[in-house]
Formats: structure tokens, sequence, C-alpha cells
């Protein structure tokens, strides 16, 4: 038995109590049991998200595979002030934001609240 998705996991819960509750719950509340666990380890080797505009903006760079150079060159901006925005130093303009949008996909909810 695998568990994949947060609603399983509580139905999967939810049947273990059930079973708990009952004397001779036998191999089904192994089957749980051990179901329950590896879903909660694979929860705890999940990637964090980005809470900052510069980590969003550096895990899409790392999913497309570019290089900080060629981020630059696709977000129109020179290198260095790319990484001044990188490392925290510079602040997001208007136009980069509208680029961020249109070429990385960064939703312009998440690049309003953290920028």
């Amino acid at each position: 038995m695998t568990l994949s998705t947060p609603a399983q996991y509580r139905q999967a819960l939810r049947r273990l109590d059930a079973l708990l509750a009952v004397a001779d719950a036998g191999e089904e509340t192994q089957a749980l049991v051990t179901a329950l666990a590896q879903y909660e380890t694979r929860l705890q080797h999940l990637p964090s998200l980005p809470v900052t505009l510069a980590e969003m903006i550096e895990l899409k760079r790392q999913h497309l595979q570019l290089k900080q150079k060629e981020l630059a060159q696709l977000l129109e901006v020179p290198a260095g002030r790319l990484s001044q925005i990188l490392s925290g130093k510079r602040r997001v303009t208007l136009d980069l934001a509208k680029k961020l949008y249109e070429r990385l996909g960064i939703s312009p909810e998440f690049i309003l609240k953290t920028a």
C-alpha cells in the first residue's frame, strides 16, 4: 500500500483508528502503519518552498538549467544587477517583475508579497 496524497494519508489515519478500536486488527493494521510511516518519511525529504523572491528566481534558474549570466540575458538585466538582486542588495524594478512573470512564470502575487 502506498499513500501519495494528503487525502489518502488522512483516510488511512481514520482507518487505522477504526482498526485499533477492534481487538483483532492484524495484517491490515500493520500495512497501514507501514504506509503511514513511509508517507511521513517522504514528507520530511521534500524540498522547502522558496519564501523570498531571490530563492524563487534561483529555483527557476536551476529548473531551466541556466547559468546566472544566461538568466541575466534572458531577463535583459546586467549580470551584476541580477547578482545584487539575488543577494538581497538591490530591489526588483517593475520592469524586471514583469519579466520574471512573463519569462520565468513567477506569479505576480508571489512577486508582490516578497519584493
